[in-house]
């Protein structure tokens, strides 16, 4: 039996590295019990583990950014040293493993991208130098570059992160980056039955007869809220917007107030049954400035919802070109698209069938010896 360690600061259900790290460690523990025994290496823990996996705790006893990041990288190899584990899969912010997943892609072009999501001039230029000036975000670069030249298998989660993984770092080449996509679980994110549309609208404060856009994301800004708010402004009165995952902020609310589109939108905060809220929209749109392969898509297209992104999300590969809005700040094309789309059936593509899913990893595991 092989001994498996995975590496992640944070062992969570909620948000998409955690929700990843979470299934791939319940699937080694479950589906491949009598081949792996798992441990799960973490600072934090917020709730059980999977069953069958071994956790263990290293902390987080240096406070700040650059304490967290530092404290991981070490202590966390310190645990893989003693372990002696037969195969280590890091999925974020450790240097020294056997397979990387590389979930995010490389910070500085991240950063190329994700700017553009703040106004130019004081806010654009703050928010480059917070990040320029910040010792963890640079340490976290660092411990990047370092994983993804000297381990030795190395997995993106789309296209578009590994061909920036190639532009970011001299001598990796394309074909020798494993992609596996990422695959929503099937049994939970399906297609709804529309009679109990209402029902689910009534559940989460929803108006039942609204044209209802969906929308999820933690960082408002980067997932372009407050264009999604603009190009909400540009539709008629009967156009909703359900936004998981906060409660809004003081300039979103603001700004929808201006716009005249404060009673049609509707901040939910976090929401644990997603499934039910996909099954209670018309459309789902995530109008991102940076994603690597947001989950939110593919679990909007299992549910059968049309669905909306950008060409800076690493998902919307599996989408339709007409489905693709290639600048994630223009509004009132992200309005017409919305207009059009809405009422038209599902936009995913369908020929496109990449690798995805959990075994893959498990057969990249199986070939070490």
């Amino acid at each position: 039996m092989k001994r498996v360690a995975l590496m992640l600061p944070k062992l969570s259900r909620y948000g998409g590295a955690e929700q990843f790290g979470f299934r791939l460690a319940e699937y080694l523990a479950t589906q491949c019990a009598a081949e792996f025994e798992v441990t799960f290496i973490c600072a934090k823990q917020d709730g059980p583990a999977p069953s069958g996996v071994r956790v263990i705790r290293v902390g987080r006893p240096i406070p700040g950014k650059l304490g967290k990041v530092l404290w991981f990288a070490l202590a966390a190899e310190v645990a893989r040293r003693r372990g002696k584990f037969d195969v280590s899969v890091g999925l974020g912010n450790t240097v020294f493993q056997d397979i990387a997943r590389l979930s995010g892609g490389p910070t500085r072009l991240f950063w190329d991208y994700s700017i553009r999501a703040y106004a130019p001039g004081r806010e654009r230029i703050l928010k480059t130098l917070a990040r320029q000036l910040s010792p963890g975000k640079q340490l976290g670069r660092l411990i990047e570059g370092l994983c993804a030249r000297h381990t030795p298998v190395l997995v993106a989660n789309s296209e578009f992160v590994r061909d920036l993984t190639v532009q970011a770092y001299g001598g990796l080449r394309p074909e020798n980056i494993r992609l596996i996509y990422n695959k929503p679980d099937l049994g939970c994110f399906l297609p709804g039955d529309p009679a109990l549309r209402p029902e689910l609208r009534r559940r989460f404060g929803l108006p039942e007869q609204a044209d209802l856009i969906v929308t999820a994301g933690t960082n408002f800004r980067l997932k372009g809220i407050h264009v999604l708010v603009r190009a909400l402004a540009q539709l008629p009165a009967s156009f909703h917007l359900a936004v998981a995952g906060g409660r809004g902020s003081r300039d979103l609310t603001a700004l929808a107030e201006t716009l005249g589109v404060r009673a049609r939108v509707h901040f939910l905060g976090r929401v644990d049954d997603m499934p039910a809220l996909y099954q209670s929209g018309d459309i789902f749109v995530l109008d991102t400035f940076y994603d690597a392969c947001a989950n939110a898509v593919l679990e909007a297209l299992a549910c059968g919802l049309p669905t909306i992104s950008t060409a800076c999300n690493g998902s919307s590969v599996f989408l339709r070109p007409e489905a693709v809005l290639g600048d994630p700040a223009d509004a009132s094309g992200l309005a017409q698209r919305i207009k059009a789309l809405i009422h038209k059936g599902s936009t995913a593509r369908t020929d496109y069938a990449p690798r995805s899913g959990l075994e893959p990893y498990a057969d990249l595991i199986r070939e070490f010896s």
